[in-house]
């Protein structure tokens, strides 16, 4: 059974910094498309980056150049750093995994990523 679990969420004020987890179980996650996703109230969730199955990394123009999305293959966990956190960040993220490394991977498609985690809330204040 796969299983995705987030940690790591927390209260910030904007500018600092927060590294989420999300620990895989079921599978292998080093040769899937892993992605975070976030979702703000009232909003639709949205992609925030990916990493392929052989590590090319993808990232929303909102947050390119402040959050790394990485994995360690020997823990089966993915992460993402975020850095020079906005008030504007602030959501339920979630991690997310799809089989194939391909258009629907790079492009964040939401609907085309299978399993996904419970989220964890990042809250940034200004």
């Amino acid at each position: 059974e796969v299983q995705l679990v987030e940690s790591g969420g927390g209260s910030v004020q904007a500018g600092g910094s927060l590294t989420l987890s999300c620990a895989a179980s079921g599978f292998s996650l080093s040769s899937y498309c892993m992605g975070w996703f976030r979702q703000a109230p009232g909003q639709e969730r949205e992609g925030v980056a990916i990493i392929e199955g052989h590590g090319s990394t993808s990232y929303a123009e909102s947050v390119k150049g402040r959050f790394t999305i990485t994995r360690n293959n020997d823990k089966n966990t993915l992460y993402l750093q975020m850095n020079s956190l906005k008030p504007e960040d602030t959501a339920m993220y979630y991690c997310a995994e799809r089989y194939y490394s391909d258009f629907y991977c790079r492009s964040l498609v939401v609907r085309h990523f299978a399993d996904w985690g419970h989220g964890t809330q990042v809250t940034v204040s200004s």
